[in-house]
């Protein structure tokens, strides 16, 4: 299964200590051993189209091996809690979208 994850920055948080911060905090992120595989980055700087969205400031894309590490990553996973609670006052938006 996978995870993917679209965060909006508060307008304080877009300065260069607030995106340093951001990128720590999923660099430590993307480290949970619940998760087979994990990046994360920034939009691409495609050229604009209809269908896509480039307002977003940093997105995750995470890989679980099973439907059951993931709901061990979003109940009972002591990074992912850190990262959430650490770091949620940061966020304008958050957009999740799970593919099975």
């Amino acid at each position: 299964m996978e995870h993917h994850v679209y965060f909006w920055l508060k307008d304080e948080f877009k300065s260069e200590a607030g995106r340093a911060r951001m990128e720590a905090a999923l660099d430590e992120l993307v480290e949970s051993p619940n998760i087979a595989e994990g990046i994360w980055g920034k939009p691409a700087p495609t050229e604009p189209r209809p269908v896509t969205d480039h307002s977003w400031d940093y997105g995750i894309s995470l890989k679980f091996d099973s439907l059951e590490d993931h709901e061990k990553y979003q109940k009972a996973d002591p990074i992912h809690d850190a990262f959430s609670g650490g770091h949620k006052e940061m966020w304008a938006k958050v957009l999740v979208m799970d593919l099975a």
